[in-house]
């Protein structure tokens, strides 16, 4: 595949030389310079920084300010020599009597400093507030300048997919909504749910952390589970939105709160508000309700619903799929994460009304229990079955071959199967995490649906008759 215009960047942090035995940092280059003549340090990577932006390449947003602060010297350096002439060293126009050009001069001067001033402390406050322990200044700018400039992008769907797709996606965007549904029952979660009266935060929290740009110590505190006592079993973070909705009266309140302190890039929001449960009619004829019932089914599903028929959306959701450039669905289980999204009727009928290309992306795995030996096909079946006339544009596929390895025992690699959709354009390529291969890799996926935003790349087929399941 091509590379794309918004590819990411490994550029290397900005490396100080070694100073005399001792001032060795253990965690990375040492942050001073000992000049060898003095014995105090002299702190040079401020200076390094600066240097480093005046170099940058274009559309980091800084040399614009610093040519605008560099105006205003000009000006100010003009009503100096204004005065210089008042002293007849040097002859000047004189358009004004006396000394009355140095006044307007210097004004100007001193505003056009003040803008650029102000621009660039921002610019590089903001820097600063979200740059990672690996990032020089240089970096972090960049990198905030690709995010800015990156589409609207919505991404639909639930649990460890979804947070997986957004940690890669936000590398290339910060304009990014994720929704996430809230029917979880089980764990932290659903014992909250019961005892509290709170939406589900299990899987909003991981959405959080995902985007999150806040010191990695703070985002592992929001992900700790207790392990023991009477709090064991509950994640921190569920026990911090639980609060904060306890305090502030609102669900959508304490996400905003755990946002702010994570300092996430875009925006984490439930499909709806509802309190509901889901029930699954399985091929045998058997009833399950609750979301962590399904799984343990030998049986597959024949049809699920939700216990309230037509919940409203959510509106800041609905809101941001009609202003998104791209909307994805899924990764994610697709009876227990992205089918109860697409069950309320207002989000499916804000994707239709949408001009924004709509991908759906399938898991490389069957889930025991949920999708056991279905197909790519069957994957797009199921969702036409449950939402009919849902808007789908392109089905984004995992082509690799090879096995899943142990941690994923008792799943299969989803294939192709029987694909025949008009219409519907299939994006087939390598979408693995070679670590953890039964996942997306998150590069690879954000790389993909880039891809397809820009047209560029990705071998895309209509209709195509694909590996036998």
């Amino acid at each position: 595949m091509s590379q794309l215009r918004g590819e990411f960047q490994d550029n290397s942090a900005l490396q100080s030389p070694p100073g005399p035995k001792g001032d060795e940092q253990q965690n990375g280059p040492p942050t001073t310079w000992r000049l060898r003549s003095l014995n105090s340090p002299v702190r040079l990577r401020p200076i390094l920084n600066v240097m480093e932006l005046l170099f940058a390449p274009p559309g980091s947003g800084l040399r614009r300010w610093l040519a605008f602060a560099s105006l205003g010297g000009a000006f100010v350096a003009l009503g100096i020599t204004y005065i210089v002439r008042g002293l007849n060293f040097v002859r000047l126009p004189d358009p004004l009597p006396g000394w009355w050009e140095t006044a307007p001069l210097f004004a100007a001067g001193a505003a056009v400093i003040a803008v650029a001033s102000t621009r660039l402390a921002q610019r590089l406050g903001a820097a600063a507030a979200s740059a990672r322990p690996d990032e020089s200044l240089k970096e972090t700018v960049l990198r905030q300048q690709r995010q800015a400039r990156g589409p609207r992008i919505v991404a639909i769907g639930g649990g460890t997919g979804l947070s997986t797709m957004l940690r890669g996606v936000k590398e290339l965007s910060s304009n990014i909504t994720g929704i996430v549904t809230v029917t979880d029952d089980g764990g932290s979660s659903g014992k909250l749910r019961e005892e509290m009266g709170v939406l589900p935060p299990g899987d909003i929290r991981n959405c959080i952390v995902a985007l999150a740009e806040a010191e990695p110590t703070m985002k592992e505190l929001f992900q700790y589970r207790f392990k023991q006592g009477s709090l064991k079993g509950h994640n921190f973070g569920n026990l911090f939105i639980a609060a904060m909705s306890d305090m502030t009266g609102s669900f959508e309140k304490a996400v905003s709160e755990m946002s702010r302190l994570l300092k996430v890039t875009g925006t984490i929001v439930p499909s709806t508000l509802a309190d509901m449960e889901l029930i699954a009619e399985l091929e045998d004829g058997t009833v399950v309700r609750g979301e962590s019932n399904i799984p343990r089914s030998d049986s597959r599903v024949e049809r699920l619903s939700l216990s309230s028929p037509a919940p409203d959306g959510y509106q800041p959701a609905m809101s941001a799929i009609h202003d998104a450039q791209m909307i994805t669905i899924g990764p994610g289980s697709l009876y227990t994460s992205i089918m109860p999204n697409l069950l309320v009727p207002g989000i499916t009928l804000a994707i239709n009304q949408s001009k924004a290309p709509v991908v759906y992306v399938c898991n490389i795995a069957t889930q025991p229990g949920e999708t056991h030996r279905y197909t790519v096909a069957d994957h797009v079946r199921a969702i036409r079955k449950h939402c009919p006339g849902l808007k789908l544009d392109y089905v984004l596929a995992n082509s690799t071959t090879s096995l899943l390895g142990p941690k994923f025992p008792k799943s299969l690699l989803v294939t192709l199967g029987e694909y025949d959709f008009p219409g519907v354009k299939l994006v087939h390529m390598d979408l693995m995490n070679e670590e953890f291969r039964g996942h997306h890799d998150p590069s690879k996926l954000a790389t993909a649906l880039l891809g397809i935003y820009h047209g560029e790349g990705a071998q895309v087929r209509r209709g195509v008759d694909g590996i036998k399941a």
